[in-house]
């Protein structure tokens, strides 16, 4: 039995699409269902349902599926255990939010390569929402975003969150601490509409009974340092990020009598009975955040005195 035609249907089963497992394993859609109808003309039974534009599982699918699974892990573990132990190259599907990139994305990566030489990745930096959608239909391998990702073979694990903090123009925003009726008299920048950072700011001057003048979504974290940079008005921002573009001289973060809600990151990875390659790649990140949460603290972080943790709103996203 040709194991390539059972991954073929492993992740056509897993994805519940001929398409989204062809984009998977970087095969045309005919060479993908070429793949099924061989299999299915070995085990003389028909795996999939084809009578109408509905992904279903004959019932004899349904059964191969659990023994895909199982050809494949057995595959592996051969490998393991016969192979020659040289590292195998596997690439890795990986996206995150713009917060993580800027965060500790990049110190991960630089460390994981190191720790995974033959490791190939592909990066993707996107919002949430589309990350969450492309770990569901299989075209990314591991996310990080700011909601778990859910669906039959998704996994997701919880990160440390993100501090929030208000950021300005230091040659503008002179004063020691601000109220939050202060901030909301100025232009506030936060992420883009529906997100946790604007859901929960919103939130943030509802409960104090404040309006603020205007608040600015913004997509990209870069935009919003050169906005404040320039003078535009005040951006929340998580503070790793802040300390990483300290190259801008006038960042300065902003006292306030109130907290922003923490960001929180979340892990989701699609399984892969063929390798634990993404398990081990997750372990990684979660081992790398820990240890830098845990802290030693930067030069950059004492530049930056921490706000005062009260008041911070509980909202979740949206």
């Amino acid at each position: 039995m040709n194991l390539r035609f059972v991954e073929a249907f492993y992740w056509v089963a897993s994805l519940k699409s001929v398409t989204r497992a062809a984009e998977k394993l970087y095969l045309t859609q005919s060479a993908m269902s070429s793949r099924i109808a061989a299999l299915e003309e070995e085990l003389g039974v028909l795996l999939l349902d084809r009578r109408d534009k509905h992904f279903r599982l004959t019932v004899a699918g349904t059964r191969f599926f659990t023994y895909s699974q199982r050809l494949l892990e057995l595959q592996r573990e051969v490998k393991a255990e016969m192979g020659s132990g040289a590292p195998l190259a596997v690439s890795m599907r990986i996206g995150a939010i713009e917060s993580v990139l800027h965060s500790w994305l990049i110190p991960w990566i630089e460390k994981l390569r190191v720790d995974q030489p033959a490791l190939e990745l592909e990066l993707t930096v996107e919002t949430t929402p589309i990350l969450v959608e492309q770990i569901r239909r299989g075209t990314q391998d591991l996310v990080f975003a700011a909601l778990p990702a859910s669906g039959d073979g998704v996994r997701s694990r919880s990160l440390p969150p993100m501090e929030m903090v208000f950021m300005g123009n230091a040659q503008k925003h002179r004063r020691r601490s601000y109220a939050l009726e202060d901030l909301g008299e100025q232009e506030i920048l936060t992420f883009q509409r529906g997100s946790q950072p604007h859901v929960t700011l919103v939130d943030l001057f509802r409960q104090a009974e404040v309006e603020p003048r205007r608040v600015h979504t913004i997509s990209s974290i870069s935009a919003m340092v050169q906005l404040v940079q320039g003078g535009f008005g005040v951006a929340t921002l998580p503070r790793r990020a802040v300390e990483r573009l300290l190259v801008f001289p006038n960042l300065k973060q902003l006292k306030c009598d109130v907290s922003l809600a923490p960001l929180p990151i979340h892990a989701s990875f699609r399984t892969d009975p063929s390798t634990r390659t993404v398990e081990t790649v997750v372990k990684s990140a979660m081992a790398f955040v820990d240890s830098e949460s845990e802290g030693r603290p930067s030069d950059a972080r004492t530049r930056l005195k921490r706000s005062p943790q009260t008041g911070a709103s509980k909202k979740s996203m949206m």
